[in-house]
This record gives C-alpha cells, sequence and structure tokens, in this order.
C-alpha cells in the first residue's frame, strides 16, 4: 500500500433504524480507517420498517451530528447485490462488522469465512461494542417501541422520532 492509498472500508446493515451501537461502530471504524461507507442493504426480504430514503435520511441526519467523527470521511449509501461485488467496486479492502455478544461471532465468523472464499484480498474487521450498546438491536428497539416503550436509551432523538411517527399512524 502506497502512503497516498487511502483505506477504505464498508459498514453493511440494514440499519433498520440505526442504533447507538451502530454508531458505536461507526465511530470506532473511523479511528482506523480513512473512508468508511455505511452501506445499507436493499433487503425486502427482511420486511423493513423504514423505507431506504427514509434510512438513509436518518442516518446521514445522525452521522452529520456527531461531534466524534467530524471531519471524518464518510458515506452513507444503498446497495442490493452480493457484498463483495459492493465492496470490490467501492474499491475497499474491509468490511467492518459489529459485535454485541457471543452470540453474534458465530453467524460474523462464517460470513467472514464465505467472503474470504470469495475474495481473500478483502479483509473483514471486527470492532466490539461499548458494553452499554451490547444488549442493543435494531429489532428489539422496533418492538419495545411498537408497544409506546422508551426506546431513547437505544437511538437517537432523531431516530425516537421517526419511530414515534411510524408508531401512531
Amino acid at each position: 500500500m502506497s502512503k497516498n492509498s487511502k483505506l477504505i472500508g464498508v459498514y453493511p446493515g440494514t440499519f433498520d433504524p440505526c442504533t447507538l451501537g451502530h454508531l458505536d461502530i461507526v465511530e470506532r471504524a473511523l479511528k482506523v480507517i480513512d473512508h468508511l461507507v455505511i452501506a445499507i442493504a436493499d433487503n425486502p426480504g427482511k420486511g423493513p420498517l423504514f423505507s431506504e430514503k427514509d434510512r438513509i435520511e436518518l442516518l446521514k441526519t445522525d452521522l452529520s451530528n456527531n461531534k466524534k467523527i467530524r471531519g471524518k470521511s464518510w458515506e452513507v449509501v444503498t446497495f442490493n447485490e452480493l457484498l463483495m461485488d459492493f465492496v470490490r467496486k467501492q474499491k475497499a479492502r474491509v468490511i467492518v462488522r459489529g459485535l454485541r455478544a457471543v452470540s453474534d461471532f458465530e453467524y460474523e465468523f462464517q460470513m467472514a469465512g464465505m467472503n474470504s472464499y470469495l475474495d481473500d484480498k478483502i479483509e473483514t474487521v471486527f470492532f466490539m461494542a461499548q458494553d452499554k450498546h451490547q444488549l442493543i438491536s435494531s429489532r428489539f428497539v422496533k418492538e419495545i417501541a411498537r408497544y409506546g416503550g422508551d426506546v431513547s436509551h437505544f437511538v437517537t432523538p432523531n431516530v425516537v422520532r421517526a419511530l414515534k411517527k411510524k408508531f401512531t399512524k
């Protein structure tokens, strides 16, 4: 790697919605990666609550307001192809994955192995979420919000407002 080449990473996920855990992983990744592509998967099979457009807007707003990554290089995009093809198109050399608990590791380990088989020049790097974010999942946040519970400890005020709007319809 030459001195002038940037280390580009891709952080894929559905981000439906983006949690404080997701933002924590972005912050951690941007400490070691020069440019991070936050890649929202277009996966209708998962039945997302928020549209792609909404997820892009929510993420961009939350990241733009995040003082810890101000001045860092990142972008939010969507993709609907094989992850490894997308990563190559981005000229990335790293896939960023977040781990919350041991239960995440087995699945992530298998996925990293498969991705390595598809392209051994692209590395998967795991970042552990901070303790306070390890129990957060988008699925639980949506379930709590659906029944009127307080999710303000798990997501930004921006996402709290969006969830309230979705569930008061």
